[in-house]
């Protein structure tokens, strides 16, 4: 069996500034975060797919990439950003000022502590999951670009490791920065991780 590649990419810095960002805030990539992906990506253009969550934030970057390598674009809405609920758009100081004690709940149990109104962790593995599995089933032996989001590489991470989803948070994805699978015979393996270039 030939092994098929899946490199994940975070988008870079969005327009605002930190802040929480789900599925519900759609905000571009500012100036500085066009950089940090350009100098992330370099001038390789190894893959033969481009998939993007439809959120600005990556999608606009992956359209210029996909263009700029005359790769094929796909547009997958299930690797869209965690929904956060009451918590979309405001700054983590912010969160903090107003509930400190759902703010603290939350990093100590995010499975069960979640924003009012914010998506499940259980269902963010499994739109994601589903979506990767797809990809990698209908691209066997090729070599994939997502161009996705800190949830969604965590949600794939905890996946392939099976971890449980409590310790998801405990991975740090910086802007711009690379996840690397290698799918073989045997499974997943992550070949790499928080990769500010690829090898």
């Amino acid at each position: 069996m030939e092994n098929t590649w899946i490199d994940c990419l975070r988008h870079g810095e969005p327009q605002g500034g930190r802040c929480y960002r789900g599925s519900g805030t759609d905000d571009p990539l500012s100036e500085l975060g066009w950089s940090q992906m350009w100098r992330a990506v370099g001038e390789q253009g190894p893959w033969d797919l481009v998939v993007t969550s439809p959120l600005l934030r990556c999608r606009r970057f992956a359209e210029a990439l996909a263009q700029r390598h005359q790769r094929p674009l796909r547009v997958e809405p299930a690797l869209r950003e965690v929904g956060l609920g009451a918590w979309e758009g405001l700054r983590p100081d912010q969160v903090r000022s107003r509930d400190p004690q759902g703010y603290d709940r939350f990093y100590r149990d995010p499975v069960r502590c979640r924003p009012a109104g914010a998506e499940s962790l259980e269902s963010l593995s499994q739109r994601v999951s589903q979506a990767y599995d797809d990809l990698v089933q209908r691209h066997a032996g090729q070599h994939l670009l997502l161009v996705v989001h800190a949830g969604v590489i965590r949600a794939l991470a905890g996946e392939i490791l099976r971890a449980d989803p409590v310790r998801w948070y405990r991975l740090r994805i910086d802007y711009a920065h690379f996840m690397r699978v290698r799918e073989d015979a045997y499974g997943p393996v992550i070949e790499g991780f928080n990769l500010p270039h690829l090898p």
